[in-house]
Protein backbone atom coordinates (compact mmCIF):
# COMPACT_ATOMS: atom_id res chain seq x y z
CA UNK A 1 0.00 0.00 0.00
CA UNK A 2 1.29 3.26 -0.99
CA UNK A 3 0.50 6.10 0.33
CA UNK A 4 1.45 9.73 -1.60
CA UNK A 5 -1.47 11.95 0.47
CA UNK A 6 -2.87 12.21 3.50
CA UNK A 7 -5.62 15.00 5.02
CA UNK A 8 -5.50 14.88 8.59
CA UNK A 9 -7.57 16.84 10.62
CA UNK A 10 -6.22 17.91 13.66
CA UNK A 11 -8.02 17.80 17.33
CA UNK A 12 -6.94 17.59 21.02
CA UNK A 13 -7.11 14.33 21.66
CA UNK A 14 -8.43 12.41 18.65
CA UNK A 15 -7.29 12.93 15.17
CA UNK A 16 -8.67 10.98 12.10
CA UNK A 17 -6.51 9.96 8.79
CA UNK A 18 -7.57 9.94 5.25
CA UNK A 19 -5.14 8.47 2.78
CA UNK A 20 -5.18 8.25 -1.03
CA UNK A 21 -2.49 6.65 -3.47
CA UNK A 22 -1.12 8.26 -6.31
CA UNK A 23 -4.29 7.66 -8.91
CA UNK A 24 -6.28 9.05 -6.17
CA UNK A 25 -8.12 6.33 -4.53
CA UNK A 26 -8.78 5.56 -0.66
CA UNK A 27 -6.30 3.30 0.36
CA UNK A 28 -6.63 4.52 4.91
CA UNK A 29 -9.00 5.52 6.82
CA UNK A 30 -7.67 5.55 10.52
CA UNK A 31 -8.55 6.96 13.58
CA UNK A 32 -5.78 7.77 16.35
CA UNK A 33 -5.01 9.33 19.37
CA UNK A 34 -2.93 11.98 20.52
CA UNK A 35 -0.22 9.82 21.52
CA UNK A 36 -0.57 7.70 18.55
CA UNK A 37 0.09 10.38 15.93
CA UNK A 38 3.90 10.36 16.20
CA UNK A 39 4.50 6.88 16.28
CA UNK A 40 2.35 6.32 13.06
CA UNK A 41 3.58 8.69 10.83
CA UNK A 42 7.15 7.86 11.79
CA UNK A 43 6.38 4.35 10.11
CA UNK A 44 5.10 5.85 7.03
CA UNK A 45 6.93 6.44 4.04
CA UNK A 46 7.53 10.12 2.91
CA UNK A 47 4.75 11.69 1.23
CA UNK A 48 1.94 15.02 1.77
CA UNK A 49 0.18 15.30 4.37
CA UNK A 50 -2.13 18.45 4.44
CA UNK A 51 -3.84 20.15 7.81
CA UNK A 52 -5.99 23.49 8.57
CA UNK A 53 -4.27 25.84 9.80
CA UNK A 54 -5.60 26.04 13.52
CA UNK A 55 -4.67 25.77 16.97
CA UNK A 56 -1.51 23.54 17.73
CA UNK A 57 -0.95 22.97 13.84
CA UNK A 58 2.42 24.65 13.69
CA UNK A 59 3.83 22.51 15.75
CA UNK A 60 2.35 19.30 14.20
CA UNK A 61 3.62 20.65 11.17
CA UNK A 62 7.27 21.18 12.21
CA UNK A 63 6.80 17.51 14.14
CA UNK A 64 5.49 15.80 10.86
CA UNK A 65 8.09 17.56 8.47
CA UNK A 66 10.80 16.56 11.15
CA UNK A 67 9.98 13.24 10.42
CA UNK A 68 10.20 13.43 6.73
CA UNK A 69 7.20 14.60 5.40
CA UNK A 70 6.27 17.62 2.90
CA UNK A 71 3.28 19.50 4.99
CA UNK A 72 1.29 21.68 3.72
CA UNK A 73 -1.75 23.90 5.60
CA UNK A 74 -4.55 25.65 4.41
CA UNK A 75 -7.19 28.18 5.91
CA UNK A 76 -10.08 26.11 7.32
CA UNK A 77 -12.31 28.26 4.65
CA UNK A 78 -10.57 27.02 1.68
CA UNK A 79 -10.88 23.42 2.91
CA UNK A 80 -14.78 23.73 3.69
CA UNK A 81 -15.68 23.72 0.12
CA UNK A 82 -14.33 20.16 -0.38
CA UNK A 83 -16.53 18.37 2.37
CA UNK A 84 -19.07 16.46 1.49
CA UNK A 85 -22.67 16.12 3.12
CA UNK A 86 -22.75 16.44 6.70
CA UNK A 87 -19.76 16.94 8.60
CA UNK A 88 -17.90 14.61 10.62
CA UNK A 89 -14.12 13.95 11.34
CA UNK A 90 -14.14 11.77 8.72
CA UNK A 91 -15.40 13.67 6.22
CA UNK A 92 -13.38 16.66 7.32
CA UNK A 93 -10.16 14.37 7.21
CA UNK A 94 -11.43 13.28 3.48
CA UNK A 95 -11.75 17.15 2.55
CA UNK A 96 -8.36 18.06 3.83
CA UNK A 97 -6.63 15.20 1.26
CA UNK A 98 -8.69 16.80 -1.83
CA UNK A 99 -8.66 20.44 -1.05
CA UNK A 100 -4.04 19.64 -0.32
CA UNK A 101 -3.49 18.58 -3.91
CA UNK A 102 -5.53 21.39 -5.59
CA UNK A 103 -3.19 23.09 -8.08
CA UNK A 104 -4.30 26.94 -6.73
CA UNK A 105 -4.52 25.90 -3.48
CA UNK A 106 -2.89 28.75 -1.36
CA UNK A 107 -1.05 27.40 1.40
CA UNK A 108 -0.15 29.08 5.00
CA UNK A 109 3.81 29.36 5.89
CA UNK A 110 4.47 27.37 8.85
CA UNK A 111 5.82 29.57 11.52
CA UNK A 112 9.11 28.80 13.66
CA UNK A 113 9.33 28.46 17.25
CA UNK A 114 10.29 31.98 17.51
CA UNK A 115 7.95 33.45 15.61
CA UNK A 116 5.29 32.06 18.09
CA UNK A 117 6.54 32.70 21.26
CA UNK A 118 6.68 36.88 19.60
CA UNK A 119 3.09 36.52 18.43
CA UNK A 120 2.53 34.59 21.93
CA UNK A 121 3.93 37.88 23.77
CA UNK A 122 1.89 39.86 21.54
CA UNK A 123 -1.68 38.26 22.55
CA UNK A 124 -0.54 38.57 26.15
CA UNK A 125 0.05 42.35 25.68
CA UNK A 126 -2.64 42.84 23.70
CA UNK A 127 -4.96 40.86 26.64
CA UNK A 128 -3.73 43.38 29.09
CA UNK A 129 -4.73 46.05 27.45
CA UNK A 130 -7.97 45.11 26.80
CA UNK A 131 -8.28 44.58 30.76
CA UNK A 132 -6.82 47.84 31.52
CA UNK A 133 -9.09 49.27 29.29
CA UNK A 134 -11.93 47.89 31.12
CA UNK A 135 -10.82 47.85 34.17
CA UNK A 136 -10.25 51.99 33.89
CA UNK A 137 -14.18 51.95 32.86
CA UNK A 138 -15.47 49.82 35.60
CA UNK A 139 -13.64 52.19 38.02
CA UNK A 140 -15.24 55.50 35.84
CA UNK A 141 -18.69 53.97 35.50
CA UNK A 142 -18.65 53.28 39.51
CA UNK A 143 -17.69 56.28 40.63
CA UNK A 144 -20.85 57.99 38.02
CA UNK A 145 -22.83 56.22 40.30
CA UNK A 146 -21.77 58.49 43.12
CA UNK A 147 -21.97 61.82 40.72
CA UNK A 148 -18.53 61.82 40.47
CA UNK A 149 -17.33 62.28 36.70
CA UNK A 150 -14.01 61.31 35.85
CA UNK A 151 -12.64 62.14 32.11
CA UNK A 152 -12.15 59.37 29.84
CA UNK A 153 -8.84 58.47 29.42
CA UNK A 154 -6.27 55.87 31.87
CA UNK A 155 -4.13 59.08 32.23
CA UNK A 156 -7.53 60.93 34.14
CA UNK A 157 -7.93 58.09 36.24
CA UNK A 158 -4.20 57.81 37.80
CA UNK A 159 -4.81 61.61 38.38
CA UNK A 160 -8.43 62.06 39.69
CA UNK A 161 -9.31 58.60 41.49
CA UNK A 162 -6.57 59.19 44.35
CA UNK A 163 -8.06 63.08 45.16
CA UNK A 164 -11.48 61.55 45.39
CA UNK A 165 -10.15 58.51 48.05
CA UNK A 166 -8.91 61.15 49.79
CA UNK A 167 -11.68 64.06 49.66
CA UNK A 168 -13.68 63.85 52.88
CA UNK A 169 -16.42 66.51 50.86
CA UNK A 170 -17.70 63.69 48.59
CA UNK A 171 -19.47 61.87 51.53
CA UNK A 172 -18.24 58.66 49.37
CA UNK A 173 -18.76 55.29 52.00
CA UNK A 174 -15.66 54.20 53.97
CA UNK A 175 -16.25 50.13 52.05
CA UNK A 176 -16.38 52.10 48.30
CA UNK A 177 -13.37 54.20 49.03
CA UNK A 178 -11.18 50.75 49.92
CA UNK A 179 -12.66 49.12 46.95
CA UNK A 180 -12.03 51.70 44.36
CA UNK A 181 -8.29 52.08 45.62
CA UNK A 182 -8.43 47.82 45.19
CA UNK A 183 -9.23 48.06 41.46
CA UNK A 184 -6.88 51.25 40.96
CA UNK A 185 -4.23 49.22 42.82
CA UNK A 186 -5.10 46.54 39.87
CA UNK A 187 -5.27 48.80 37.31
CA UNK A 188 -2.03 49.92 38.23
CA UNK A 189 -0.53 46.26 38.15
CA UNK A 190 -1.66 45.53 34.26
CA UNK A 191 -0.29 48.67 33.29
CA UNK A 192 3.12 47.46 34.57
CA UNK A 193 2.13 43.97 32.98
CA UNK A 194 1.74 45.84 29.65
CA UNK A 195 4.89 47.58 30.10
CA UNK A 196 7.07 44.74 30.82
CA UNK A 197 5.79 42.70 27.54
CA UNK A 198 6.50 45.85 26.18
CA UNK A 199 10.03 45.96 26.69
CA UNK A 200 10.13 42.30 26.30
CA UNK A 201 8.77 42.82 22.88
CA UNK A 202 11.46 45.81 21.89
CA UNK A 203 14.09 43.48 23.05
CA UNK A 204 13.18 41.06 20.52
CA UNK A 205 12.60 43.70 17.64
CA UNK A 206 16.61 45.28 18.66
CA UNK A 207 18.01 41.57 17.72
CA UNK A 208 15.71 41.51 14.56
CA UNK A 209 17.03 42.89 11.55
CA UNK A 210 13.99 42.89 9.05
CA UNK A 211 11.68 44.16 12.54
CA UNK A 212 14.06 47.01 12.63
CA UNK A 213 13.98 47.68 8.96
CA UNK A 214 10.56 48.11 9.36
CA UNK A 215 10.63 50.53 12.01
CA UNK A 216 12.24 53.03 9.23
CA UNK A 217 8.99 53.45 7.49
CA UNK A 218 6.48 56.24 8.94
CA UNK A 219 4.44 55.43 10.97
CA UNK A 220 5.50 51.99 12.08
CA UNK A 221 7.35 51.37 15.51
CA UNK A 222 8.27 48.24 17.31
CA UNK A 223 5.16 46.68 18.14
CA UNK A 224 4.15 46.64 15.19
CA UNK A 225 7.13 46.12 13.43
CA UNK A 226 7.90 42.84 15.24
CA UNK A 227 4.46 41.71 15.03
CA UNK A 228 4.04 41.97 11.12
CA UNK A 229 7.79 40.17 11.14
CA UNK A 230 6.32 37.18 13.16
CA UNK A 231 3.04 36.94 11.52
CA UNK A 232 3.94 37.21 7.77
CA UNK A 233 7.70 35.40 8.45
CA UNK A 234 9.26 35.10 5.13
CA UNK A 235 8.11 37.68 2.26
CA UNK A 236 8.86 35.38 -0.42
CA UNK A 237 5.93 33.74 0.18
CA UNK A 238 3.52 36.41 -1.10
CA UNK A 239 4.24 37.28 -5.13
CA UNK A 240 3.65 40.51 -5.05
CA UNK A 241 2.72 43.57 -2.51
CA UNK A 242 -1.05 43.34 -3.22
CA UNK A 243 -1.10 39.86 -2.19
CA UNK A 244 0.45 40.81 1.01
CA UNK A 245 -2.11 44.10 1.36
CA UNK A 246 -4.96 41.69 0.70
CA UNK A 247 -3.38 38.85 3.76
CA UNK A 248 -3.50 41.76 5.92
CA UNK A 249 -6.92 43.19 5.41
CA UNK A 250 -6.12 45.81 3.59
CA UNK A 251 -7.86 45.11 0.30
CA UNK A 252 -11.94 45.73 -0.02
CA UNK A 253 -14.26 42.03 -0.13
CA UNK A 254 -16.11 41.91 -3.41
CA UNK A 255 -19.70 40.97 -3.96
CA UNK A 256 -19.57 41.11 -7.64
CA UNK A 257 -21.52 39.07 -10.70
CA UNK A 258 -22.65 40.33 -13.72
CA UNK A 259 -19.76 42.38 -14.82
CA UNK A 260 -20.59 44.63 -12.24
CA UNK A 261 -17.87 45.35 -9.50
CA UNK A 262 -19.45 46.05 -5.98
CA UNK A 263 -16.20 46.97 -3.76
CA UNK A 264 -17.15 46.66 0.36
CA UNK A 265 -15.27 47.66 3.30
CA UNK A 266 -11.74 46.08 4.13
CA UNK A 267 -11.03 44.18 7.71
CA UNK A 268 -8.28 46.70 8.80
CA UNK A 269 -7.98 50.10 9.80
CA UNK A 270 -5.18 52.56 8.89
Amino acid sequence: MKIATIGLDLAKNVFQVHGVDEHGFAVLRKQLKRNQVAPFFARLEPCLIGIEACGGAHYWAAKLTALGHRVRMMAPQFVKPYVKTNKNDALDAEAICEAVTRPNMRFVPAKSPEQQSVLALHTARESFVHARSAQANQIRGLLLEFGLVVPQGIRHVYERVPELIEDASNELPGRFRLLIDRLLQHLKELDRQVRELEREIEVWHRGNEVSRRLETIPGIGPITASALVASAGDPSNFKNARQFAAWIGLVPHQNSSGGKTQLLGISKSI
